[in-house]
């Protein structure tokens, strides 16, 4: 079965080659584009995607509101990979927070297009890029300790608290291993219990919740390349 997207940016020349790109793919279906926040809205209803490929600045209204609102009220399993240049943009963390699996730049190459589609749909998010890294340790310094978030923290065991720490400063699977002498299906397992404990969907909210608990601090560690 085909991933069926929806490509959403105000440019229609960026909109259009997004599409194009996507759909020399013979498992991937652009089943419609927007061109607004609010055409965004409307088109995701009708046509009820598996991702939604979102620009954030948007006339009408932005991707941010747009993402918040389709996620707030899709009652079926819609993922959101947020568009953006490669300056920093205080909005793609806001965006993440509001539910968003990820983001890729605007210049992403062709093939890795794809790639970022399929891993969303699939259920992963994308945090692996150092852009990634640096975005969410530059604007999460501004996000104030939450005290019935950080309460949170008590349903986690030492392991647990040590594996979403790794995970908020953008280490894979394998590097958590490694950082703690355990196998990657070990950290794997610990990943899932933790989203169920906290009732969290993926790690991009995850990621959002360990700054927010004050476990993780942004600045303390350099982590970009």
């Amino acid at each position: 079965m085909s991933i069926r997207v929806v490509v959403v940016d105000d440019q229609a020349l960026v909109r259009g080659g997004f599409a194009m790109v996507l759909r020399i793919h013979a498992d991937i279906e652009v089943v419609a584009e927007a061109g607004t926040g609010l055409e965004a809205i409307e088109v995701a209803r009708q046509h009820r995607p598996d991702v939604i490929l979102m620009d954030i600045r948007m006339p009408d209204m932005d991707g941010l509101e747009a993402t918040s609102r389709i996620l707030a009220e899709a009652d079926w399993n819609v993922r959101v990979l947020i568009l953006t240049t490669f300056d920093p943009d205080e909005y793609v963390y806001k965006a993440l927070r509001a539910g968003a699996s990820g983001f890729v730049l605007k210049d992403i190459p062709p093939d890795q297009l794809a790639i970022a589609v399929r891993t969303v749909a699939d259920g992963g998010a994308l945090l692996a890029p150092s852009i990634t890294r640096r975005l969410i340790g530059q604007f999460t310094e501004r996000v104030e300790v939450d005290a019935a978030v950080a309460g949170r923290l008590e349903r986690l065991t030492d392991r647990e608290r040590e594996v979403v720490i790794a995970v908020a400063r953008g280490s894979s699977n394998a590097e958590i291993a490694g950082e703690l002498f355990i196998g990657p299906a070990t950290v794997k397992s610990h990943v899932s219990s933790i989203l169920t404990k906290l009732g969290l969907r993926d790690r991009t909210q995850l990621v959002v919740f360990a700054y927010e608990s004050g476990l993780v601090e942004a600045g303390a560690r350099d982590i970009g390349h």
